[in-house]
């Protein structure tokens, strides 16, 4: 394989994604033909899942605040499950992050092993972030901050601009989709893509896709919904409704975006609905959709799907740092449209999956430079 040198990422939030994703990262490093089982490519110009190193990263909790990056991944209240455990130290200690609104106020009053437990140290300001990311040398940095935390992802939103980084989006705060943002990362030069990850086969893709089956195959689609119950901080944080409007809209308008006709209000449900602690890291979504077939005979479909949340969305990052990366390479900014279209919920332009898909490979293959000729 004509390896590349190291892609180096910041990330913004060290919970059980980050966990997944720099577990993966070594997992990856030595496997490669049939080894590699979960990803969506092994290759992408040149750089595979190995090649990224991470440089630099921030949170506020206390066990993970100056621990070693591959050790805080580890620390409570992280519940996801361990696949490549044993790590070697990194070098990169976890700096104090902003809180902003980063914790809701009711996780403070829950188990510890469950909740966040703030770091006594005051916040770091956006000069200590700018500060760090220019002095690791990081190329990209990953927002994981809990969801409703709209001025922390703006807060790293701002400090990636100011340091002249990438910037990957996986929450459901609308900053790619967000035309001001997204015109200022082009000014830039710098690549960015958005918003909220989507999962490697969650709830969403699941949900999108037979929607889209509903509406190709003439099914007219008059009820549907979607409830999802897990056990890790994501579905605590999101006991608090007032933090889920922007993860509602998320989730909902991807599903609307390949309904043959767009639903009323009152017929469609998606969303985080419940927290069952013994969960932990597992998610189960329940999905319900009432059509109607030839003749307006009535039909109906029920799903259950069981999945470890957090590796769900760990292969679809990787592939978003590749991504990424190919256009810092390239001198690419702005928003990544086939990337945020294929890896995200909410991008700034809605397509079915296929034309997503299409539009990612199509930016593989046309942002790898071509070789050489000797």
């Amino acid at each position: 394989m004509n390896r590349k040198r190291t892609i180096k990422i910041a990330i913004a939030g060290v919970g059980n994604c980050a966990s997944s994703l720099i577990q993966g990262i070594h997992y990856y490093r030595d496997r490669h033909g049939d080894d590699v089982i979960g990803l969506m490519h092994e290759e992408i110009g040149g750089y595979g899942a190995g090649d990224i190193e991470v440089v630099a990263a921030f949170d506020i909790d206390q066990r993970k605040v100056g621990q070693d990056v591959n050790r805080a991944i580890f620390a409570l209240p992280n519940c996801t499950t361990v696949f490549a455990g044993n790590l070697r130290p990194s070098g990169v200690t976890v700096a104090m992050g902003a809180t902003l609104d980063g914790i809701s106020e009711h996780m403070t009053l829950c188990d510890p092993q469950r909740s966040f437990v703030r770091a006594e140290l005051p916040d770091a300001t956006r000069e200590d972030v700018v500060r760090e990311l220019r002095r690791s040398g990081a190329e990209i940095l990953l927002n994981y901050m809990p969801v409703g935390s709209s001025d922390a992802a703006r807060f790293y939103a701002e400090c990636a601009l100011e340091a002249g980084v990438g910037f990957i989006n996986n929450m459901p705060v609308f900053l790619a989709s967000d035309p001001g943002f997204a015109a200022r990362f082009a000014a830039k030069g710098l690549p960015i893509i958005g918003d909220d990850i989507k999962s490697q086969l969650g709830a969403t893709i699941v949900h999108r896709v037979l929607t889209d089956i509903f509406a190709r195959r003439g099914v007219k689609l008059v009820h549907t919904y979607q409830i999802n119950t897990g056990g890790n901080t994501d579905f605590l944080n999101m006991k608090n409704q007032e933090r889920l409007a922007t993860k509602k809209v998320s989730k909902t308008e991807a599903v609307q975006a390949v309904a043959k006709k767009r639903m009323a209000d009152e017929d469609i449900h998606v969303g985080p609905s419940d927290y069952v602690p013994w969960q932990k890291d597992n998610k189960v979504a329940f999905i319900r959709m009432e059509g109607r077939l030839f003749g307006d005979v009535p039909m109906n479909l029920e799903l259950r799907l069981s999945v470890e949340d957090s590796p769900n969305s760990a292969g679809v990052a990787i592939d978003m740092i590749r991504c990424c990366k190919l256009a810092l390479d390239a001198g690419i900014g702005g928003v990544l449209a086939g990337p945020s279209a294929f890896f995200c919920k909410h991008p700034p332009e809605q397509v079915t999956d296929d034309v997503a898909f299409a539009m990612v490979e199509r930016f593989i293959r046309e942002t790898v430079p071509e070789p050489v000729a000797v």
